[in-house]
Formats: C-alpha cells, structure tokens, sequence
C-alpha cells in the first residue's frame, strides 16, 4: 500500500491530517506480556479443565440415574443433599463460562463483528473477555483488536446500563443513536475549548514527532460493560492527550466505513469502524501498515486497504483545497450541535395574538430605543405605563399569574382555617407602584390557552405514542407558531408521529394544527417534556428550548445585568409553568429573591462547591434508579407502564462563571446528563466556557444569538425591575410571609342606610342585573355589562389595557378599545354634580363613582358593619345587618353569563372570596341566634350558607353542633350520614371526624346504618 504525506504551508495551523510516514520502533513483546499470557493460559486451563475434573473426581455425577418418584419427597434431606445441589450449580456457572470463553475467542480472533452476548452472564463474559485478551496479548491479533490488560479487573460503569451496548450494536437505532450523541457531547465540547492550545503545542515542537511514524489504523473496539469507545478516549491513550480528538476526526471524516456509512460526527462512532491515526500515535492496539503485522484476518486486512484508499483520494481534495481553509475554521465547526430552524407556517392562520395593534415583535421593538443600542437589562421602560417585559411573554406571564392566584386562594382558606375568634384578613392587599404596574402587564400579557393546549398536546402525544408501544422522541425545543401551530424540533427522525401530529417540513419536525390541539381531552400522564423554557421569538414564532436533552451544558455569555434578565426568566417560567409536574431548579449565584415564586420548586445555592457535590450524588443516584428500572432514558420512564415513576427532571442554572477546573467537572457530570434528565444553564462573561456544549450570547439590545445553533431571537427577559416586582406580588400574597397587619375590610365600602342609595345597583350573586340604567343597544349590550362587572369587581381601579385585554382576549386595536371606554362612560352617564361615573385616576386606570356599586359591594359592607362596626355594640343591629346579607345571596357570580365570555374570571380570586364571605356571614348569624338557643334558626342560616359554600368545612361543623344542640340524636345521625355522602372518597376531614367522635361516638355504623 502506498503512503502518503502530508505537509504543511509555512506559518500555517498543522490541521489534523495524515503524517509524512517514517520508520518507527516496533513495540517489542515483554517478558511482563509473556508473564500474563501465562497466567491467563493457566487460570483458562484451571477453570475450563480444572474445574469439571475436580468434580467429576471428588463428586462424581451428581444427578439421579433414574426417573424420579415420590418417595424422593419423603427422604430425609443430608449433607450429600446439599453437595449435590451445589455441584449441579457449579456445573451449570462453568458451562456458562465456557461459552464465554468460546464466544471471546471466537469474535477475538475474527476481528470482525461483535462478540455475542451469552445469556445471563456479564461478569463471567467479562472475565473471559480479559482472560482471551491477556493470552492473546502475544499474538498480532490480539495486539491489535482485543482491549489492552490495563482493563483488567475494571467492572463496567456503574451508572451505565444496557441501553448503551445495544445503542453500539443497532446503529440504525435512532433512539440509541440519540444516548451515542448525548454521551460523548461534553466530551466533544471540552475538547473543543483546547483545541487552539493543541495546534499551538503542535506549532511550537515544529511537527517532528508527526512526521515520523508509519500510518496507522485503529478499528473501533466493541462496549466494554457499559463502556464504550469514543474519539476523546482513542485520544487519550494513543496521542497522549483527548483533545487531539479532532485530529482523529478529521483524518476519517465522510470516509466510507466497512459497513457503508461514514463519520459526520465526533460523537458517532461504532463498532468495527477503521480510524485514521496521526503518525505519533502509538499503542498496543494499533495496526501500522497491515501487510507488516502477521495473524491479522484477511477479511479485516481487506477493509484496512479500502478504508486507505479513501484516504489517498481525500489527500489529494485537501492538497486543491488547501490546508488553510480548515486552518481557517473555527474550532466550533465540528462540535455536536443541532441548526435550529424556524417552522414553515401554514397559510391562512391568524399570525399571532394583538394587543391594542401591536404584535409581540412590535411590542418587543418598542422597549429598545431608536438606535438599539438599549441595554435588554433596562427593560423597565414602559408603554402605556407597563414594563414591556412582561408584555411579550405570554406563556411566563400566563405561568406567573397562574402560581399568584393558586397562592392566594392558599391564604384564603388558610386564613379562613386558622379563624379563632376572628379573621386574619380575606381581602388580599391592593398592589400599587410597580408591583400594580407588574400585575396588570401580567393580565394582558397572559396567554392561558396557549398554555392549555401546549400542555394538553404534550401530553396526548405520549398518551398516543404509549398506545403505540413507542418511545417519546428526544426533542430539542418547541416552536410555538403565530398561527398557534405546535412545531417539535426532533434530535433527529423518528418516523411517522401518531394522528393528529403530521410531519413538518421534513422528517425532524412533527406538527400539531391548532384545531387539532383544541380537540385533546385532558389525559392522565406524565408531562414528556417539563424541560422546555421560552427563550425568545423569531420571525412570529416563540421558541421553546428543552434544556432537559441538551448533550451537555449551555453556555450563556453576555455582560452579568444582560445575563441575568434572560436567568431570571428562564428561573421563573420553568417555576410556575403550566406544561410540568414536578421539578426541581437549582439557581447558582443568583436569584435568591425568586425562592417566593415557587418554594416546592427553586432552591437556591451558595455556590459552584456545593453545586458540584450535589449534582455529583443526584447523578449517581439516579444512574442507579434507571438502572434498577431497567430504563433507558427518563424518557423512558415517562411512558408506558413505568410513567408512574415521574421521572422529574433537575435544570441548573448557574449565573456565575465558573472556574476551569469547576467547568469541567460540571462537563462531567453534563456528558450524560440529557439521558438523566438533567440539564445545566451556565452564565460567562468571557464567551469561552471549558465544556459548553451549545453557546449562546444576550446582547446588550435584547438578541439571543447562538449562531452555531442558527439562532437569533428576540430575547425574553425578566429585568431586575420586573423580577422584583413579581416577587413582592408572591410575598404580599403569601399566607404566612405577608403583610403583617393583614385586614378584614373591604377596599369599597358604600353607605347601607336609606340615604346612601346608589344611582346604579348592579346585582351581581346571581344572575346578572342592573338596576337604573337604561339597556344598551342589543349588539353592544353584553361587550359594556361584562366591562362594567369587571370594573365593578376592581373598585381599585383596571388599566385600560387590562380591559381590553380582558374582553377581547386575541387582541384589538386601540381606537376600538377607546371607542368601547367612551360609550361605556355615556352609558353610565354623571352624577348629579356633573362629574362623569366613569372616571380616571392618577395612573390612568379607569375607576368608577361611589353612586355605581354591586351586591357584592353592599354584602361586603353589612357584613363589616355587622362584626367591626354598629354591631359590635348593638346584638340588634348585628342579627338584622347579618340577616339581610344572607338574603343578598341568590347564587354563584354571575349565575347567567354567556358560554365564552368573561374568561377572565379564571385570574380573579372572587371565586374563592364569595363562598368564604358566605360562610362567614352564615357562621356569624348562627353564632348570633345560638346565643339565645335559637338552634332551628342557627341550623336555616348555616343552610343557607352551605348553599353557596358547600364544601366549607367549617359550616359542616357548626351545623352538626346546632343540630346536636337540638337535642334530637336522630337528626344528628342523619346529618353525619349525609355529610360521609357529601365527603365522597376523600372521607371526612379530620377535624369534623374529631367532632363526630365528641358529639356523636357510634357515628360510624350509624352513618352506615342510615346511608
């Protein structure tokens, strides 16, 4: 065969290439190799010789020589016994051997193909792999194609399963294909970062060790266990250093292998496969020139002779090319990197939601100046007074007040729970300045069914896909369209998707047509990928990266406010997201002030240390549960009959740079991270980060560019302004960490007495009505009654945007929202002294007269009066105010309203509010006539109450002390009969189970007894 050379132009990078080939010292075998060989020969010969001839001496056959009876049964079992059985097993563990043995001599001394696996039989397989190596070591075959005994006695990795070997032996398998990419990646990218200081240490000894060698091959060595080969390795033991994997690759890169493909990646590699080497390599596996080593198989000294000749054809491209050109390329171009690419959108779609005229790009635009040059850390300017931040993330914003209205329904009911002799406080704290300013971009930023049906889509995909006995594909992000088309962003094809999803615009895409999302019905599976965060737009579409399967860390590079706004957001969203389960985020150097968002969810860390030490233990541990699953990927665990395992995932995100040394650990542990669904989000200031798998930069007008991955986004932010004023949201909502001085009152309350009538009465506990107003014309008549119930639900006042939002939740343009303002104020018309009833405040929220008010506002009025004010004197005044507020209750909010509108609703916390009043007034009238013994009248009010407020644990408990209070036992098993009923399979609560065991001991059979 001939050889070939390569030289390099003067002051030009040496580039990975083939060497000018010289003689070089063959590696002569060693008293030591012989020693081995030895040895192993002899533990071979003890073990598949000495074994059966000691037992067939000292044993003889253990087995019956007859057929056997009952009467074996009824023998007394001896020590022979017992002998026996043990012999038969060891028979049965040295038959299993020397199969081992027979099927690694075999695949050794071929060369070619896998060694096949013998059932059942890891450690004694891999004891007889490295036995046939060491007496083999000798021989040219076994130099060159069996591990080297530097292996001996290493056991396969302990995280490391099966998925991994059968991922090397079905290359076509693309789900194995996808663990290959994912394990090797960190390793691809912390070579990457060295990659200039080893062309410079090849500079600086002038190439000489290169140019003297012969030119060398390696062929790709089967898994070991659960270990399997990877260029960085194959560097390390025959260049002396792993970052010289890119020589290797490029050497054999789009070279035809043995079995017809060809190396595109650094990470894909397969057994069997012929590499290149540099001329220094040097090493026991090693092949120099194939006709110069004896004992090599024909077969394999035929595939080394191809695979050569590709190489002379490639030296003469590269020598027309010029070396300069791969001089010329960044060390980036060969990294494991996927081109993220904007979905094609269909025609005809609505391009995207509106709010007042202006698209989410539109919005984003206004927040740079005209030069934009603006800092995306500065995002607190504002339009029409509200930080644009907030505006142009719906799915945060949905997220965010989603988690705020479950938070304070929380200190609802636990303030109405942990009631004594009074109330801690119902009405929640008003907010003002930013935080009112932060709640109002929430309400019309907010896009809630966006997120349903992301989420609904999600999961009905692995609902299909479990139906189908398939496995969930590895998604790198998510396209949201403008359209509301679902685009996934595969790793790479995973065939046709389950209907309703198609194929996107090739086999890397599946689509799911907004109608086709909307026909999903909730389902009860695991949430595939609770991973997926939004990072920004491009070109109208929303990109949602799955930070979970990323190979490896991200890297965010940016100045540290720039960095932090993009953080903050990515914090916040994965925290109150509506498409998750359960989830674990750890923040690192920053973020601490976020923890309110979301307590079961974010922990925060003091640093890159105990960052390092816990990711260390979480991936140990759950490389073993995967393992003893018996699972793949987290992946796996989230479909099929294993999704009852959840498998949540654990995102790190880490905002200050890490040192080198802590960079590559944190490399480490990332290699094969996205098998364990973990992902890492690392912060630096420099841009070059040791380990990075995907880069990215957060420039300072607000871009998010990752060029490599094809990415430049309009960035989503969550600036320092903003984020504060969210977290004092969360913690002025909080139940046991907000205000101190929590209060009862109402923030409106009107005058009840005769000369406080108002000019409009809207009764809104029921069925919608008004009182004093003419009715508007029919076409606009629900448009101005749904804004008017929405103002007179705020009494503290609704941003013009917030209203508009509210009524026309696909957007509208600003004149038809400030026509709809002007005829609702010529609605309402003026008071008496001229001053219109639907005004403006300071702020510009509009805000309604005193003489406008609403059942709601009276009910919240006497109840006040009734326990804080003239009744706390006056038991008189206190039953009547009482009594005519339970009479103001005639139903749910808004009983009537029309299927479709006052969505609304769904942000606002009176839903909870009214039942609790209720209750309250119901417990305080019923205190009120126990008093004087009143119980048939206690027991109407309670009644009444339980009306509206049915599932009020605390109503349950009065009622059963007034009826017990009766004296008629039999009404009291009957009520405790009826309430067991009410409680359904949840049971009673504990407390009115303690109550029935004081009032009522034998309830329990005679609840039974009467149901």
């Amino acid at each position: 065969m001939a050889r070939r050379t390569n030289s390099s132009p003067p002051g030009g990078s040496p580039g990975p290439r083939n060497r000018t080939p010289q003689p070089l010292p063959r590696r002569r075998r060693t008293f030591g190799d012989f020693v081995k060989a030895f040895g192993a020969f002899a533990a071979l010969l003890v073990l598949l010789v000495g074994v059966p001839a000691a037992l067939v001496v000292a044993v003889g056959w253990p087995l019956p020589h007859g057929a056997p009876s009952l009467d074996w049964l009824q023998q007394e079992i001896t020590v022979g016994t017992f002998i026996h059985v043990l012999t038969v097993l060891v028979w049965f563990a040295w038959a299993q051997f020397a199969a081992c043995v027979l099927v690694e001599m075999k695949a050794a001394l071929s060369g070619v193909g896998l060694p096949n696996r013998v059932p059942g039989a890891g450690p004694s397989q891999l004891l007889a792999r490295q036995l046939v190596a060491a007496l083999l070591l000798v021989g040219a075959a076994a130099a060159s194609f069996t591990p080297g005994l530097s292996q001996l006695g290493q056991g396969p990795e302990t995280g490391r399963q099966g998925s991994v070997a059968a991922a090397q032996q079905t290359p076509g398998g693309l789900f194995a294909q996808q663990q290959e990419r994912a394990a090797s990646g960190a390793a691809a990218a912390v070579a990457e970062q060295a990659a200039d200081a080893s062309r410079a240490a090849a500079r600086a000894d002038g190439g000489t060790s290169a140019r003297h060698g012969d030119t060398k091959f390696y062929r790709i060595q089967p898994p070991e266990g659960r270990h399997h080969d990877s260029l960085w390795e194959i560097a390390q033991r025959h260049l002396g250093d792993g970052r010289r994997y890119k020589e290797i690759y490029e050497l054999n890169k789009d070279r035809t292998q043995p079995d017809g493909s060809k190396l595109s990646e650094a990470s894909l590699i397969r057994p069997g496969w012929i590499m290149e080497m540099p001329g220094d390599a040097h090493g026991g596996e090693l092949v120099e020139l194939p006709d110069a080593k004896p004992g090599i198989p024909e077969q394999v000294k035929h595939q080394i002779h191809d695979y050569a000749k590709t190489g002379d054809q490639r030296q003469g491209d590269a020598q027309q090319g010029g070396q300069g050109s791969q001089a010329g390329q960044s060390g980036r171009g060969d990294q494991d990197t996927a081109q993220f690419r904007v979905p094609q959108q269909r025609a005809g779609g609505d391009h995207g939601r509106q709010r007042d005229g202006a698209t989410s790009d539109e919005a984003s635009a206004t927040a740079r100046d005209g030069h934009g040059t603006r800092s995306a850390a500065e995002g607190s300017g504002s339009s029409f007074g509200l930080p644009e931040a907030l505006l142009g993330a719906p799915l945060l914003a949905a997220g965010l007040l989603g988690a705020l209205g479950r938070r304070r329904r929380q200190a609802l009911w636990q303030s109405a729970l942990g009631a004594v002799a009074g109330r801690r406080g119902m009405e929640p704290p008003v907010p003002t300045g930013s935080a009112a300013d932060a709640q109002d971009a929430l309400l019309v930023g907010a896009d809630p069914e966006a997120v349903r049906l992301l989420d609904l889509s999600l999961r009905g995909l692995a609902s299909a896909l479990t139906a189908e006995s398939r496995p969930l594909p590895t998604v790198y992000a998510a396209w949201l369209g403008g359209n509301g088309d679902l685009h996934l962003q595969l790793a790479q094809p995973a065939g046709k998707p389950p209907a309703p999803w198609q194929l996107g615009q090739d086999q890397t895409f599946w689509m799911l047509a907004r109608t086709d999302a909307e026909r999903y019905e909730e389902v009860d599976t695991a949430a595939p990928y609770p991973g997926l965060v939004s990072l920004g737009t491009m070109d109208d579409s929303r990109l949602l990266l799955n930070l979970e399967a990323v190979p490896g860390m991200v890297s965010l590079s940016g100045s540290p406010a720039d960095r932090a706004a993009v953080f903050a957001s990515v914090a916040a969203e994965l925290a109150t997201n509506g498409w998750s389960d359960r989830m674990t985020i750890t923040l690192v150097g920053f973020g601490e002030d976020l923890t309110p968002l979301a307590p079961n969810r974010l922990r925060h860390l003091d640093g890159v240390e105990a960052l390092v030490e816990t990711m260390e233990a979480e991936t140990r541990q759950r490389r073993g549960a995967l393992g003893a699953a018996g699972h793949d990927s987290v992946l796996t665990g989230r479909t099929g009959p294993a999704q009852h395992t959840r498998w949540a995932p654990h995102l790190v995100l880490l905002a200050a740079e890490p040192s080198p040394d802590d960079a590559l650990r944190l490399a480490e542990l990332a290699a094969d991270a996205a098998r364990l669904g973990i992902g890492y989000l690392v912060g630096t200031e420099s841009g070059e980060l040791p380990g990075a798998a995907w880069e990215m930069e957060i420039t300072r007008d607000g871009r998010l560019l990752a060029p490599l991955l094809g990415l430049e986004l309009d960035a989503q932010l969550l600036p320092v302004a903003q984020q504060q004023a969210v977290v004092e949201l969360f913690v002025e909502a909080d139940p046991e960490g907000g205000p101190d001085d929590p209060t009862d009152s109402p923030p409106f309350l009107v005058d009840i007495s005769e000369q406080g009538r108002p000019a409009v009465y809207a009764r809104l506990v029921g069925p919608y009505e008004i009182i004093g107003l003419e009715t508007p014309d029919g076409e606009r008549s629900p448009l101005l009654h749904e804004a008017l119930a929405l103002l007179l639900l705020h009494r503290e006042g609704v941003h013009p945007r917030v209203l508009s939002a509210a009524l026309w939740p696909r957007g509208v343009t600003e004149d038809v929202r400030d026509a709809l303002v002007e005829r609702l104020r010529g609605w309402l018309g003026d008071d008496p002294d001229g001053t219109p009833r639907l005004g403006s405040d300071a702020t510009g929220r509009l805000t309604l007269a005193k003489s406008v008010v609403s059942d709601l506002d009276v009910l919240r009025s006497l109840y006040h009066e009734a326990t804080q004010g003239k009744g706390v004197d006056s038991r008189v005044v206190r039953g009547r105010l009482l009594t005519d507020a339970l009479v103001l209750v005639r139903g749910p909010l808004l009983a009537d309203r029309p299927e479709g509108r006052y969505g609304w609703l769904t942000h606002e916390i009176i839903d909870a509010q009214l039942p609790l009043l209720v209750a309250d007034i119901g417990l305080a009238l019923s205190a009120f006539h126990l008093e004087k013994d009143r119980a048939e009248k206690a027991i109407e009010a309670l009644n009444a109450s339980m009306n509206s407020a049915p599932a009020d644990e605390r109503l349950w408990n009065e009622l059963l002390r007034a009826t017990h209070a009766t004296g008629d036992e039999d009404k009291v098993k009957r009520l405790a009969a009826d309430l067991v009923a009410r409680s359904g399979t949840r049971g009673l609560p504990p407390r009115t189970e303690a109550l029935l065991d004081e009032l009522l001991p034998a309830w329990r059979s005679g609840a039974a007894a009467v149901g």
